[in-house]
């Protein structure tokens, strides 16, 4: 991230001048520049070109990220202390969510990619059971792509949410540009979640596409929110000084696409295809869902380049600095896998380069491999993890002392900002030995204090 990748795409486009006079354009709600909060001018111009973009009923500027979209959609659909199904890999932003309004979390958890070790789909099936047992649930939210790209089968769980009168929020911060991959025809990319019937939808525009780091859209698909509700679970999360230099970005991003949209979408498309054909033929390399090859029945969004080395004994971790010694930057390493993250602003030089590095690194490795090959990596989302309502009353005590206790603050690696614990689940060793592994290799870990210890639920004497 972000999807820009830097200034040419602006250049590019016409927007140079925006860029020499970025400070001039640091304004604030003067005379003809609008109000988020009330928007009547060129703040609404810009909020109707994305509705028209999305084809959806209302869009929302955010800056402050997709983060304050979740919360507020998730604020404006459920009720204090009521319930939420969410996702089990949902992104700490929603998690935070259920701390502000006391919200119960109803656990839906992914499918395993179990060659991988890595979260994949949430089924319609999985979440049809939660609502079944939990009718008292006022809304669904779940990713989808999630960060490695993987899409669940959103027309499904739409149908399955709808039948039995709920709201179904997708957080597609990882997707915002999947729409209009499909707008110029390109069928061989899932569907966005504004295609597929979700009611509320949130868009990290800055991700993948050509805004600035920071700046979403959330989208309203349907009558079933009340949009001044929502409206003002908006105005109570976002900043009461919003950047215009953010809703400049989302301005320009959206002209970008409704003038250049087949032009910027079909080079994209173009070599991301021209890398999937050449890491085929690259010894040792596997890239997950490859949509030249057979993609193994995942759902890929394929703007993530998933890569894996470890058949000539390359990890993750490795591959990512080897990477780096040739100025390839990725956005993200989970055991075995290095998660490439493309965007709007790569060129084809780009996936040039980025074949050039691997091949290099096959030769070099291929050679000296000891013939150990793959060697899988677990993850810890395999182990469910027994749950409890989340505490109300809570302590810190030593990581290293919390097994058979009630988490009460999630703990998350950072990235991908995924919880490997969350509130209202038992500790275990297996859970601990994890978080302490990823503290000891110098991986950032939220909800671990400088002290090494956590938050969970007071123990009642």
């Amino acid at each position: 991230m972000p999807g820009h990748k830097g200034s040419a795409i602006y250049k590019r486009f016409g927007y140079e001048a925006f860029l020499n006079k970025i400070m001039d354009c640091d304004i604030t709600e003067i005379q003809g520049a609008d109000n988020l909060f009330q928007t009547e001018g060129i703040i609404k111009q810009t909020q109707d070109k994305y509705a028209k973009l999305y084809e959806v009923k209302k869009s929302y500027l955010l800056i402050n990220g997709t983060s304050s979209g979740l919360i507020a959609a998730i604020l404006a659909t459920v009720p204090k202390g009521k319930k939420l199904i969410m996702a089990r890999n949902s992104h700490k932003s929603i998690f935070n969510a259920l701390v502000l309004a006391d919200i119960q979390p109803v656990y839906a958890y992914p499918e395993m990619i179990d060659e991988y070790g890595i979260s994949g789909e949430v089924t319609a099936e999985e979440i049809e059971k939660h609502l079944q047992e939990n009718p008292d649930a006022e809304a669904v939210i779940l990713p989808s792509p999630n960060y490695y790209g993987i899409c669940s089968d959103i027309r499904s769980i739409a149908d399955v949410v709808h039948k039995y009168g709920k709201i179904l929020i997708v957080d597609q911060a990882h997707g915002a540009h999947l729409k209009f991959f499909h707008d110029c025809g390109f069928d061989d990319m899932p569907k966005s979640a504004e295609q597929e019937g979700a009611d509320l939808v949130v868009n990290s525009i800055h991700k993948t596409l050509a805004s600035f780091t920071q700046s979403a859209v959330l989208n309203m698909n349907s009558d079933r929110v009340d949009h001044y509700i929502l409206e003002d679970k908006l105005q109570m999360i976002q900043s009461t000084s919003p950047s215009y230099l953010l809703m400049a970005s989302l301005d320009i991003n959206a002209d970008i696409l409704m003038n250049h949209k087949h032009d910027v979408m079909g080079e994209w498309h173009d070599s991301l295809i021209y890398f999937f054909t050449e890491a085929k033929n690259i010894k040792g390399l596997e890239v997950i869902g490859n949509p030249v090859d057979a993609n193994k029945g995942i759902k890929l969004d394929n703007t993530k380049i998933n890569l894996d080395m470890s058949a000539i004994g390359i990890d993750g971790t490795l591959l990512e600095k080897l990477l780096i010694e040739r100025n390839i930057y990725a956005e993200l390493t989970t055991g075995n896998i290095l998660m490439c993250m493309t965007g709007i602003g790569n060129s084809l030089d780009d996936m040039k380069k980025l074949i050039t590095g691997l091949k290099d690194i096959s030769r070099e490795y291929a050679e000296k491999n000891t013939g150990a090959g793959k060697k899988r990596i677990n993850s810890v989302f395999e182990e469910k993890l027994e749950l409890f309502p989340v505490p109300t009353r809570k302590e810190r005590i030593p990581l290293a002392k919390s097994a058979g206790r009630i988490c009460a603050s999630s703990i998350i690696p950072y990235p991908p900002g995924i919880p490997f614990i969350c509130p209202g689940e038992m500790l275990t060793e297996k859970v601990i030995d994890y978080i302490k592994t990823l503290r000891d290799a110098g991986e950032k870990v939220i909800g671990v204090n400088d002290h090494g210890e956590i938050t969970v639920g007071k123990l009642e004497h």
